[in-house]
């Protein structure tokens, strides 16, 4: 926890974090991001797609429509692999019923070679206002709930990482689901047929179509989400830095 409160209030700390941080932080990450990724494929769907009546009928539908597991690096070509099989006016599919894409790399390969360079950058300004204000309220929620529940000069327990980390990233996500609405439709601007031109744009259509009420699509996914997966990415960051150290 010292580490992650060193970081958070020197942002120079950045460059000369100790290797151990480093690697805990990553292998963290990426027991987090395997723990949430079904939960965030489905909630990705239900902000861009209208075909589902619910978290629920979205699970069923996906889990018997599709055998693939879809994993993605990029955040554009993770929300383009997630939508690829609902039917938007596409060509002929390449990767089985209803899909346009082979994988990752196709995905990225087509992006590139339809749309350009600029195309694997759609949603770049929404993604930035959408973690720019949410990582302060993250880390400094974690960092707070520790420090209340612990004795002074005491590391936090597992149980209270566990509860702070979870807590920690129901808040910050609460916050990103908004800007998340507009991120998940810029990356998919065109392919539905509708086209936006920018972050107020693609607002403006979205409330006019929708209504206000449109933000808070995937509130509740994000929600379910966030708690186990920033509880057990937390917990592992914790538990690897004092084996590694």
């Amino acid at each position: 926890m010292r580490g992650l409160i060193r970081t958070l209030y020197s942002p120079c700390a950045l460059l000369t974090m100790p290797v151990e941080e480093f690697v805990a932080g990553w292998i963290s990450g990426a027991v987090g991001l395997a723990l949430g990724h079904p939960v965030d494929t489905v909630k990705v769907r239900l902000q861009t797609q209208s075909g589902y009546r619910g978290i629920l009928d979205c699970v069923i539908k996906t889990y018997c429509n599709e055998t693939a597991v879809v994993l993605a690096p990029v955040d554009l070509i993770k929300v383009r692999l997630q939508n690829q099989t609902h039917s938007y006016g596409l060509r002929s599919p390449v990767g089985g019923p209803g899909a346009q894409y082979r994988g990752p790399v196709h995905c990225g390969a087509c992006i590139f070679r339809e749309e350009g360079v600029l195309g694997l950058f759609r949603g770049t300004w929404a993604l930035v206002l959408r973690d720019t204000p949410t990582m302060p309220v993250y880390f400094l929620t974690y960092v707070s709930l520790c420090r209340a529940v612990t004795e002074p000069g005491r590391e936090p327990g597992p149980m209270t990482v566990f509860i702070a980390g979870g807590c920690a990233g129901t808040v910050s996500w609460a916050l990103a689901t908004p800007m998340d609405v507009i991120k998940a439709r810029l990356q998919m601007d065109g392919v539905k047929g509708l086209s936006y031109h920018g972050v107020l744009d693609c607002i403006r259509i979205s409330v006019r179509h929708e209504g206000p009420w449109v933000f808070l699509k995937g509130l509740a996914l994000n929600s379910i989400r966030a708690f186990p997966v920033n509880a057990v990415t937390f917990l592992s960051y914790e538990n690897i830095l004092k084996l590694i150290r």
